[in-house]
């Protein structure tokens, strides 16, 4: 009687596990033919509504958390004129700066988007990681912020005040 019940469980283990062999397989098998998804559109680069020529140059530097310090911000960037932040013109059409936490600045990229911010950063879609967002800019005066929280809290809003030409 022993040898019966073992025999059975075996055979009805040997079932199931043929059952789980072949529904797999079924799984596996497609009776449409199927072509593979469609690669994602490559997102095109839109361009910035400000030139990289326009943001070259000495600024002085500075920046606030709260939008209350923005005026006292801004005089004490121009102080910064002794020592300016030289933002340089790239090699491929881009501006060199600094990126956040990072001591060798680097050639970036103005990036424009749909709903008409514009950011600086690394090669790539704009508002990255990596990027910051070009919040005000009139020409004498550019408010930037980072994409990045962590960056943004810590770096807060960035003012730069154009240095006047030296003489």
């Amino acid at each position: 009687m022993v040898r019966s019940l073992n025999a059975r469980t075996v055979a009805n283990l040997g079932a199931v596990c043929a059952l789980t062999v072949l529904l797999g397989a079924c799984s596996s098998m497609s009776l449409t033919s199927s072509s593979p998804p469609p690669e994602p559109a490559l997102e095109r680069a839109m361009p910035a509504s400000i030139r990289a020529d326009e943001i070259v140059g000495r600024w002085g530097l500075a920046s606030f958390q709260d939008p209350k310090d923005r005026a006292r911000t801004e005089n004490a960037a121009k102080g910064q004129c002794k020592q300016p932040y030289v933002i340089g013109a790239g090699t491929h059409g881009g501006v060199v700066m600094h990126l956040a936490d990072q001591a060798t600045p680097q050639e970036l990229d103005l990036k424009g988007s749909p709903s008409g911010k514009n950011y600086i950063g690394p090669t790539g879609p704009a508002a990255g990681p990596q990027d910051r967002e070009i919040v005000s800019f009139d020409g004498r005066v550019m408010v930037t912020r980072f994409i990045d929280k962590d960056a943004a809290t810590r770096y807060g809003n960035m003012v730069y005040v154009r240095c006047a030409p030296r003489a």
